[in-house]
Formats: structure tokens, C-alpha cells, sequence
């Protein structure tokens, strides 16, 4: 079965969540607290996404979130928010969420965002049977094992970093549209903001730039997108 964690103390929102997820052929593990959540995590190692709401009544969910990412796995995370300040969005992000989804929202469009980071956290996506290697500079991206390395020092990605590095390294010098690497990495049934984008590659830039204030290896193109060159 495919699992995901849904984390939301609401018990109507969380019934809700659970009823759609078993209707579209996921088995929901519940948890209202984020304690729950992490002792979950533990016993269900083969969780594949993570719904964490963010307001929660001990940990919240941006907390989860580090912690998740902190211990190296490279689940899909989706942040479920009641509010819809921009400081929320870029937070979940910025802590190493894949997505992020705003209350209320309706069964397809959540389906549909769980669907995307499922293909993309190993659920449904076909590993690569012949081992390659892209290299680029200091870099280093093992196709096989879905890592990468800079100057031989391995740096922890999540999948979504790691398929748009893959992109990246796919196409150096190209000018990559925002809306371009939106569709190949998060797919093209995906329907969520070009902000994903632009937050996701900032989160990127920090973990593989010398001065990600200055990036070099990631350049942006204003006003359409970024390039892979230096």
C-alpha cells in the first residue's frame, strides 16, 4: 500500500483528508499530534509522504518538518496551512517541505499534489537501471543512487532538489523557464504557484553554493527563469 502520514489535530479535517487519500488508493496513517507524527515515522518507515499541518498544539509542523529532514529522509513533505500569508508558504519551504497546500482545499487538488511527490519520492518512479554519472564542474550527481557530491563531499538533497539538479545538470547553459521546471520536476498536472519554484532553488543555493548570497553554479535569468553555467 501507499502510505502517508496525515498529521492535523482537526479530527473533521483530518476524516476528511483520510476518507479521500482511501479513495484514491492510499493508506492514511493518522496522527493529531506531532509527537504521534514522529512515533509514527518510526514504526511505518515505508511512509512515502508526510501531510503536516503547521498549527498544532505541542510541535508544530514547520519543527516536524526540520526534524524529518534532519534525520536524512528524503520523504515527500506537504505542509497544510489555514493561513495564507506568503511567510507561511516560504517557512514550510524554506524548512525542507516539497509543497505546501492552503486551506480549504479541495479533494483533486490535494490528490492531485500528493500524487506529484509521490512519483517523485520512489513510490511510483522507476529508478534508472544503467548507472551514470552527470559531472559538472565540482559536481558530481550519481544517477544510480539519486546523490550528490561536490568536490567529493556528499550533500543531503531531498528528491525534489535532487531531480532539479538533475535538470540542471541535464541542460548547462540553458535558460530554464520557471514555468519549464515546474512541469519536469512536479509534473504537468500539478497546479500549484511558480513560487515553489523560486523557494526551492534558493533552499538549493544554500546547500550547494560557496556564497549562496552570490550563486555562481545557479543563475537566475531575470524575469523568466535560471541557468546551470559558470
Amino acid at each position: 500500500m501507499k502510505k502517508v502520514l496525515v498529521l492535523e489535530d482537526e479530527s473533521s479535517i483530518r476524516s476528511f483528508v483520510v476518507i479521500n487519500l482511501k479513495r484514491s488508493g492510499y493508506e492514511p496513517i493518522e496522527a493529531e499530534t506531532g509527537e504521534q507524527a514522529l512515533e509514527q515515522l518510526k514504526k511505518n518507515p515505508d511512509i512515502r509522504v508526510a501531510l503536516l499541518d503547521v498549527m498544532l498544539p505541542d510541535i508544530d509542523g514547520f519543527e516536524i518538518c526540520r526534524r524529518i529532514r534532519a534525520s536524512g529522509s528524503k520523504i515527500g513533505i506537504i505542509m497544510l496551512t489555514a493561513k495564507s500569508q506568503e511567510m507561511d508558504k516560504v517557512t514550510g519551504l524554506m524548512t525542507g517541505a516539497d509543497d505546501y497546500v492552503t486551506k480549504p482545499f479541495s479533494p483533486a487538488e490535494l490528490t492531485a499534489r500528493i500524487d506529484a511527490i509521490y512519483r517523485r519520492t520512489g513510490g511510483d518512479f522507476e529508478e534508472e537501471t544503467v548507472s551514470g554519472e552527470l559531472v559538472s564542474g565540482p559536481f558530481k550527481l550519481n544517477t544510480r543512487n539519486r546523490t550528490l557530491e561536490k568536490n567529493g563531499v556528499r550533500i543531503r538533497l531531498t528528491q525534489i532538489e535532487y531531480s532539479i539538479m538533475k535538470l540542471f545538470m541535464d541542460n548547462p547553459g540553458k535558460a530554464l523557464s520557471r514555468e519549464e521546471i515546474l512541469n519536469e520536476v512536479w509534473g504537468r498536472d500539478y497546479f500549484g504557484e511558480l513560487k515553489i519554484v523560486d523557494v526551492n532553488i534558493r533552499r538549493l543555493r544554500i546547500k550547494i553554493e560557496d556564497d549562496p548570497t552570490i550563486p555562481t553554479y545557479i543563475t537566475t535569468v531575470w524575469g523568466y527563469g535560471y541557468k546551470w553555467g559558470f
